[in-house]
């Protein structure tokens, strides 16, 4: 079994039928993040409606500009459902837009507040801003950390996992190009390794290009265990076991 950390179904025109050729695919659970709040009840709603899909609440920072104090007590009060396991996708992201990068750190910084509170893990969402993030992380005491769609290097990512942070990795792995993901999936430990789809982006070799969805996640699993020369079964094991722990599930 294989788990999708991080598929944003309410994204697809037929979620139902993703979750189907999923688990049909080997896919047990799916864990699908929200972007902004107005999508919050949409993926708690797929949740429920599936044994083995569940939820995370979160304003990602492209959106950081739609987060105040009527959205902090949504997020508090919609965390009491028991298919909700965290919060994201959040963080900092100085790639789209930088005009606002003080509005995108104080609502990491809220989010991450409220995830002490609820004792829920962060899934945070990371791009051409590493420093930050991670100064960020240290100042708020985040406890479980999940780096969503790893994109730095070799030795941010071990200064991630020497704080216990994991790494999930998705279909970047299987381009070619994409040589500094490639060796981060070859050098950290498998035990600080989850996988994920980001659905319905960064769709995997060979479908890049098209739209991706939690039936490939198999694609960038193999391509893991043949960077790391080890059985594939043993990507699936042990990838799982850690979004078990992490998540709650």
């Amino acid at each position: 079994m294989i788990i999708d950390t991080h598929a944003h179904l309410d994204m697809l025109d037929d979620p139902n039928l993703a979750i189907k050729e999923a688990l049909e695919a080997g896919v047990g659970k799916i864990i699908i993040p929200s972007v902004e709040p107005e999508t919050f009840e949409k993926v708690i709603n797929l949740a429920q409606e599936h044994e083995n899909v569940y939820a995370q609440i979160g304003v990602h920072p492209s959106e950081a500009q739609k987060f105040n104090d009527d959205v902090a007590k949504k997020m508090m009060e919609l965390a009491k459902n028991k298919k909700v396991v965290a919060v994201g996708e959040i963080g900092l992201d100085y790639y789209w837009d930088k005009t606002f990068v003080d509005v995108q750190k104080k609502v990491f910084k809220t989010q991450i507040e409220i995830a002490n509170i609820l004792d829920l893990p962060v899934v945070v969402h990371d791009r051409e801003a590493h420093g930050d993030t991670f100064e960020i992380l240290e100042q708020m005491g985040a406890k479980k950390v999940l780096m969503h769609c790893f994109s730095g290097s070799v030795e941010f990512a071990k200064r991630c996992i020497e704080k216990g942070y994991y790494i999930a990795l998705g279909g970047v792995v299987t381009f070619k190009n994409a040589k500094k993901v490639r060796q981060v999936a070859k050098e950290i430990p498998l035990d600080y390794i989850m996988l994920e789809t980001d659905t319905p982006y960064l769709t995997p070799h060979p479908y890049r290009g098209e739209q991706n969805a939690p039936k490939y996640i198999l694609l960038s699993a193999k391509e893991i265990a043949n960077l790391k020369d080890t059985a594939l079964s043993e990507v699936e094991n042990i990838t799982t076991k850690n979004a078990e722990k992490f998540f709650n599930i």
